[in-house]
């Protein structure tokens, strides 16, 4: 359990080492530090002043002076409420007295400071490239988006209404909360290496690369498969939806696919997703409006010219539907990856995941993921939704191998009587469709 004199000491340590050491950036904080420090206006300039509202946001610590009010080598303004050492040096042997090494390891500004010390065994070039990136914090995607956009201006508004945008930590799903094929296992171990080695690919003249199209039919984890590879990657996360650009309030133009684009390098580097790529297909082939095919024409060449080595940008685009692509929208991708619904072993390692956090008794998920063919991840949740809300009915926490089952077998029922609905709404449309000719 951690000591919260120790905790926000630690604060107050890394935010005057760091004010001293101009050689280090913001990468250097831990982001809990640059987080709460961040100022709206200056962003991470020096020096950093730490008020009480502050060290709280960075450490949980409710009252922090209370925590640190009786170590001599501290002081509070009480007019601005800041934080103070007085005594630096006294309180670096303070905290390393009660501290190890792993815990310094884990802050890069502390490991700067500390390393050269004798009993101190940390390596500061290690500590920072573990450190989460200033980047991907959702502050600083913020001030980019305020500095190149002006949320005062209604094109500039419509675009950014366009995209949605997650910083790493707003991504809840990791990649160990998936279950993935081989293949698709495979293809997410070489985009990180191409990420992580950019450099060399340029070298070797491998610009072309980092151009993924996922294809599979809904729920079969394509969205969040992108995420999480956000996440583990500690890029921020910039998806559209294609259909979107149809919307009225867009103005049927293609300046604001340019401006996705733009979107996605000002971010960089970064993960550009890019959902419901049948869209494109769709418009080609249409008599849709001609503006709408120019903002689709300007897609396919905004594409072309977005480069993973080049602006730091993994394009990724998702479709349920392959089979309405054309060829132009094919060729623009360097790796075609599946995204099948999951087989029976699959649906038992879905299963084993999804539920780590849930007591149920008597739990086989092989008997259930033998009774759940054709259903997908996103089903299989959906399920396990189910089979906890029935529980609560009855005032239980503890789920049981037969409650699971229930809500397989509701589950089905419903999915058979939304397929009859989609069949009648078919034939009753087919019908017009007759009448009318």
């Amino acid at each position: 359990m951690n000591d919260p004199a120790v905790d926000v000491i630690e604060v107050l340590l890394t935010a005057r080492l760091y004010e001293r050491d101009t050689d280090l950036d913001a990468d250097d904080l831990p982001p809990n530090v640059r987080a709460a420090l961040w100022d709206d206006t200056t962003g991470l300039d020096r020096p950093l002043p730490v008020s009480a509202a502050a060290a709280t946001d960075a450490t949980g610590v409710t009252d922090p002076w209370d925590a640190i009010s009786s170590l001599m080598f501290t002081d509070r303004d009480t007019f601005s409420d800041e934080l103070k050492l007085v005594d630096e040096d006294m309180a670096a042997d303070w905290y390393l007295d009660r501290v190890d090494d792993d815990r310094i390891q884990d802050n890069p500004t502390l490991a700067a400071a500390f390393g050269d010390r004798d009993g101190v065994d940390v390596d500061y070039e290690q500590a920072r490239a573990d450190n989460r990136p200033a980047r991907a914090d959702r502050a600083w995607i913020d001030s980019l988006l305020a500095e190149y956009f002006d949320a005062e201006d209604d094109d500039d508004q419509e675009m950014l209404d366009l995209v949605e945008v997650r910083a790493p930590e707003e991504v809840e799903l990791t990649l160990d909360d998936l279950v993935l094929t081989t293949e698709q296992e495979a293809e997410v171990r070489k985009v990180m290496k191409a990420i992580e080695h950019r450099e060399y690919l340029a070298d070797v003249g491998l610009r072309e690369i980092g151009k993924l199209l996922f294809v599979g039919p809904p729920g079969t984890g394509k969205t969040s498969t992108a995420r999480a590879l956000a996440h583990e990657l500690d890029l921020p996360f910039v998806e559209v939806k294609l259909s979107m650009v149809t919307s009225q309030y867009l103005g049927e133009t293609a300046k604001n696919v340019d401006k996705v684009f733009e979107v996605a390098k000002r971010l960089s580097p970064c993960i550009f997703f890019i959902d419901e790529f049948d869209f494109v297909a769709k418009t080609r082939r249409s008599d849709e409006h001609a503006a709408i095919k120019r903002a689709v024409n300007t897609l396919l060449k905004s594409i072309d010219e977005v480069s993973l080595i080049r602006d730091d940008v993994l394009l990724i685009g998702a479709t349920n539907h392959p089979d309405q692509l054309d060829s132009a929208a094919w060729r623009r991708f360097d790796e075609i990856l599946e995204f099948p619904k999951p087989d029976e072993a699959m649906r038992a390692d879905i299963l084993r995941v999804v539920t780590r956090a849930m007591d149920i008794e008597n739990f086989d998920p092989a008997e259930l993921a033998a009774e759940t063919a054709g259903l997908t991840g996103s089903d299989l949740r959906l399920v396990l939704r189910e089979a906890v809300l029935e529980a609560l009915l009855e005032d239980r926490t503890t789920l049981t191998q037969a409650d699971l089952l229930a809500a397989v077998e509701e589950f089905e029922e419903r999915d058979n009587l939304k397929r009859m609905d989609s069949v009648e709404e078919q034939l009753v449309a087919d019908g017009d469709h007759d009448h009318t000719h």
